[in-house]
């Protein structure tokens, strides 16, 4: 490897469409560290734009038109007029696709132009598909008039409109988010997924991306991050025509998400035909191993699976060497002080769509965020239906967090993009609020929102501070909203934790997600309901924007099959088989299957209630099969709100001289005026958007308190905070006044 001084980092497609995934952004950091010339590309972004675009979709309708009116025709002949019409009006309207659809990407890339707009929304000569007609009669059977003001829903529709088309009438696998996401997990064989490869997207589309992207290029390592099954069959493509194109001038390895989690065993020989290496967990140590440390042939490498191929033809795999304590410090070494490169990255043409009006839902797509952690791996590692034995959960380690917001802070400004999304398996408190602090006294110049963990730690204080300090949006796993449940998954917290967070963050303005599972190992129909019902408890009281359930699935790398492969204790029986013969990290167990029927009753209240519809009506009702009533209480999740006041009140009458070092003020400026009977003067300030006042009367030198306030405000630089404190701390009788403006402006931090 001593000739590779260039390193290229390939997001092959489709993945997500609103902003780059960070790996390319970590990768080509740390290879420029270490002195490669690094780049990286999204072929996420340029394969949407190679489709949705003028001639991506003259080429479309060319290639698919004649399988688009054979399919309508034997839908007529099966009496489906519906499905008939609907192909063959695109096909009528082909024409009309093609004009639209650089407007249509530019709307929601940010640009486009107003005017046009007015037309798209009311020309009858404008493309329409089922999505887009839906969504303006639901905006006029709720007595709205459709204005341009809906034109990013509008357009977002109709991409899915066409994405429609294209799975129905060109590419059964195809999909604007995960791109053979099934094919991927269920495939019995490898030899089952290649058959797929060969594609028609992957053909006529994505190929001539390639191949106008990478003409020429020198000796290189590719690196191709795999974060999701849907990503898998365009990685394989994209290695193969590497290795087609340039053949021993490339060396090319796969990693990522997908590849840790269900590829650790993968050493099928066939896989030489696409790649060289497979780089497990962070891979800073494999790839440093790889590319500067000396070695002899044959010998195995940190967390790097090598297929070599010998003269005869024949493949020689040679397996990682898994612990490694050396590379296991110089990988926690970079972890710590790796800053994202986004340097490669042009956010402007990033589309941001608008499927739903949630806006926790919204968030993740209808914005361009630059994504980054705050530590690697989740601090807390322990509930039992996680991989806590693989790395990315395990091996927890946090990062330098000035640098990382400096680099973070530079990006922005450089890119225009001020949105950060954290990606970290659960935001660490301390880090959070660490880097909350630096924001503000750079004078709040970026917007940050990712997965938390509810527990007792945020506070109604800390969750203020995070929101004044930039903090707009958390989620987190709740998963079984139950006592019982959440003790059987070890998850570390409780109900009445889990409502006091989420109360902390409401209040303070942050929307909230939750994760939600079902068909646990030891789960009843009575476990599922009485989450079910806490769950909407939560959405009653205005604790949640938005959640989602899963189906849970047994994992080979979760605490729950390890334990059950050691002691054979737990309630769980599997029936050893994976659900591919190739992805080998989802297991089956016994009696999952009893727990299917439930998955749709469960989405269709969740979407209901997210959307603040039939959250009164009984949790039986939403179930076609006899279920048992909730024995969760009806006030449940009250009687938890009544509790998180008592204590807030408590905690504000708490505060001593030994706190003092944790106050902050986040409420307004005091401003002077007349009481509202106009016999004497008070102070009035605004905090989490209500009108506090103090009178001047019971409160002698309010002025130099004021002073003392805005010290203590998060903006304050340390030097003027600490004179500050200094000052309270000498003199009791100000730390007594200051204790009135408890939970009406002044906050106590726990840290």
């Amino acid at each position: 490897m001593d000739s590779i001084k260039n390193v290229i980092t390939v997001i092959p497609p489709l993945l997500q469409l609103n902003s780059p995934y960070p790996s390319g952004a970590y990768l080509t950091a740390f290879f420029k560290t270490e002195g490669y010339d690094a780049h990286w590309t999204d072929f996420s972004l340029r394969l949407f734009y190679e489709i949705f675009s003028r001639s991506g979709l003259t080429r479309l309708f060319e290639l698919s038109e004649k399988r688009a009116l054979q399919l309508a025709s034997e839908a007529e002949g099966r009496g489906d007029d519906n499905t008939a019409f609907n192909l063959r009006r695109y096909i009528s309207q082909k024409e009309s696709w093609i004009e639209w659809i650089d407007f249509i990407t530019a709307v929601l890339s940010g640009g486009g132009a107003r005017e046009k707009e007015h037309q798209f929304l009311y020309s009858p000569f404008a493309p329409r598909g089922n999505r887009m007609e839906n969504y303006l009669s639901e905006v006029s059977e709720s007595g709205r008039e459709p204005t341009v003001d809906y034109m990013r829903f509008l357009c977002s529709f109709a991409l899915a409109d066409l994405s429609d088309y294209i799975t129905v009438a060109f590419d059964p696998q195809f999909s604007l988010v995960r791109y053979a996401e099934s094919l991927a997990v269920d495939s019995r064989s490898f030899s089952d997924f290649e058959k797929q490869i060969d594609s028609p997207v992957m053909e006529h589309f994505y190929k001539p991306v390639l191949e106008k992207y990478f003409q020429e290029l020198p000796a290189s390592l590719i690196c191709i991050s795999i974060p999701f099954a849907g990503t898998f069959l365009p990685a394989l493509y994209t290695a193969r025509w590497f290795k087609q194109q340039f053949g021993e001038k490339v060396f090319v390895c796969i990693g990522g998400g997908f590849v840790n989690t269900e590829l650790r065993e993968a050493n099928d020989p066939s896989l030489a035909k696409y790649i060289d290496a497979i780089s497990y967990d962070r891979g800073y140590g494999s790839y440093h191993a790889l590319l500067t440390l000396p070695r002899e042939a044959g010998q195995s490498i940190y967390k790097l699976r090598m297929f070599v191929k010998k003269s005869d033809g024949s493949v020689k795999v040679i397996e990682p060497i898994w612990q490694d304590a050396e590379a296991e410090k110089y990988e926690n070494q970079i972890t710590a002080k790796i800053i994202p490169d986004y340097s490669d990255i042009d956010f402007s043409v990033y589309p941001r769509m608008c499927d739903d009006t949630n806006a926790m839902h919204r968030i993740w797509t209808d914005g361009t965020w630059i994504k980054a952690y705050l530590a690697h791996g989740c601090y807390w590692h322990r509930c039992a239906f996680c991989d806590t034995s693989l790395d990315y959960v395990c091996g927890y380690k946090p990062t330098d967090i000035e640098p990382l917001f400096n680099g973070l802070l530079k990006t922005a400004r450089e890119k225009g993009v001020y949105g950060i999304h954290f990606v970290d398996e659960a935001l660490p408190p301390v880090a959070l609020k660490k880097f909350a602090l630096l924001n503000a006294r750079a004078g709040n110049p970026l917007y940050f929102w990712g997965n938390v963990r509810f527990e007792k730690t945020f506070t109604k204080d800390l969750a203020a501070f995070l929101s004044y300090c930039g903090l707009g949006g958390v989620s987190a796993g709740i998963e079984s909203a139950t006592g019982t449940g959440l003790e059987s998954i070890n998850k570390g917290t409780d109900i009445a934790s889990i409502t006091r967070a989420c109360c902390a963050f409401k209040e303070a303005g942050i929307l909230v997600h939750a994760y939600m599972i079902y068909g646990f190992w030891n789960d009843t129909p009575q476990s599922i309901i009485d989450s079910m019902e806490t769950l909407r408890q939560f959405f009653t009281a205005g604790l949640l924007d938005s959640a989602f359930w899963h189906k849970f699935v047994l994992t080979r790398n979760s605490t729950v099959y390890n334990q059950w492969k050691k002691d054979g204790t737990l309630n769980l029986v599997s029936r050893e088989e994976s659900s591919s013969a190739f992805a080998r990290n989802n297991l089956h167990f016994k009696g999952e299957e009893k727990f299917n029927k439930f998955g749709i009753p469960l989405e269709a209240a969740l979407n209901s209630w997210m959307h603040g519809e039939r959250l009164e009506q009984k949790i039986q009702k939403w179930f076609d099969f006899s279920v048992p009533q909730p024995s969760v209480s009806r006030n449940f999740i009250e009687t938890r709100i009544e509790e998180y006041e008592q204590i807030n009140k408590a905690r504000a009458d708490s505060l001593n001289e030994n706190m003092i070092q944790n106050i902050w003020w986040l409420g307004g400026t005091p401003v002077l005026c007349s009481s509202r009977n106009g016999n004497q003067k008070e102070y009035r300030w605004l905090y989490l958007m209500e009108e506090q006042s103090e009178f001047v009367g019971s409160f002698n030198g309010f002025e130099n308190i004021i002073k003392i306030l805005l010290a203590l405000r998060p903006e304050a630089s340390e030097e003027v905070r600490n004179a500050a404190i200094t000052e309270i701390s000498k003199n009791p009788a100000i730390l007594k006044k200051i204790k009135k403006l408890s939970g009406r402006g002044l906050v106590l931090l726990d840290f």
